[in-house]
């Protein structure tokens, strides 16, 4: 007998709450579609399957038999389609690999989203420099890397897609270095303390092959691992550090201190992108994060 699902659905609803309301209330259909959907299939099978009064419901002797049947054959349906689901949200593990400025300044949000939306996945963050991060690629420590660009460390067995463009800036505190409204050389900028990243870093590496271009030769008074620390140095007036751009902007709003020092010749942009190894399979959840970035007007390719 060719039945509707739909209409054991009804009588189901029904015969658990014994109520034509409440059974629409859960259903959410009108009482009427209820009352309807009762009646259709009182109809097919032959048999009145409910009492009705003005004051309750009771099933009838042949409701009690097919209810026995009816809630067990629901119930696995709803069972069935709860596993599916189940099934279907992403386990198991992301590891990632990024500098402690990429993380804290561009990969947080994208972090607390992954972790909203896959509560199931564990993430797991490994903070090196771009440099380092690419050892972490090559020796399997991690799934993906979020990487400055150039970097000098990737290999050709990588692929890289471009996520966001940025520029190195240079930064001071105004109270120590009255540089606002002033465009300096690079000759003239060389005359200042300066503060950058360790010789081991993308950016130190980048600064150097800058300022050569523009036959200088690079002596940092101050160099160290954390682009924060040259934020704090910079701030109490110790020199003039260089940060990224997009790293400035999340601190706006803020008690910095501090002014972008205009340069007549201002350093090239550069890129973060996420780097991954060609000859291994992304795993499922590196690949439901990599999708964050699919929608981005980004560019892959190998190196």
């Amino acid at each position: 007998m060719d039945i509707n699902l739909e209409l054991y659905k009804c009588f189901y609803y029904v015969a658990t709450t014994l109520s034509f309301s409440e059974a629409s209330r859960q259903l959410f259909i009108s009482q009427s579609a209820v009352s309807q959907g009762i009646k259709a299939l009182e109809k097919k099978l032959g048999r009145e399957l409910f009492f009705r009064s003005t004051k309750k419901v009771s099933l009838t002797p042949e409701g009690e038999i097919l209810f026995q049947h009816v809630k067990p054959a629901l119930e696995m349906l709803s069972q069935g389609e709860a596993q599916l689901l189940e099934e279907d949200r992403l386990q198991g593990q992301l590891r990632i690999g990024a500098s402690d400025t990429i993380c804290r300044y561009f990969l947080i949000d994208y972090l607390k989203r992954f972790h909203q939306d896959y509560p199931g996945v564990r993430i797991k963050v490994t903070n090196s420099t771009s440099m380092g991060c690419v050892e972490l690629l090559e020796n399997r420590q991690v799934d993906l890397i979020v990487s400055n660009l150039p970097n000098s460390r990737l290999t050709a067995h990588t692929k890289v897609q471009m996520v966001k463009e940025f520029r190195d800036i240079f930064v001071a505190n105004p109270d120590f270095f009255p540089l606002e409204g002033k465009a300096l050389e690079i000759k003239k900028l060389m005359e200042y303390p300066l503060l950058t990243l360790s010789s081991k870093s993308t950016t130190s590496e980048y600064l150097h092959q800058f300022f050569a271009s523009h036959r200088q030769n690079l002596i940092p008074e101050v160099e160290l691992n954390s682009n924060d620390l040259l934020i704090d140095l910079a701030r109490i007036g110790l020199g003039i550090a260089c940060v990224p751009d997009y790293m400035l902007a999340s601190l706006r709003g803020q008690e910095t201190a501090l002014i972008e020092v205009s340069l007549k010749q201002q350093l090239p942009p550069r890129q973060l992108a996420l780097v991954y190894h060609e000859s291994l399979p992304l795993s499922q959840a590196a690949q439901k994060f990599f999708d964050y970035f699919s929608s981005k007007s980004t560019k892959t390719t190998s190196f």
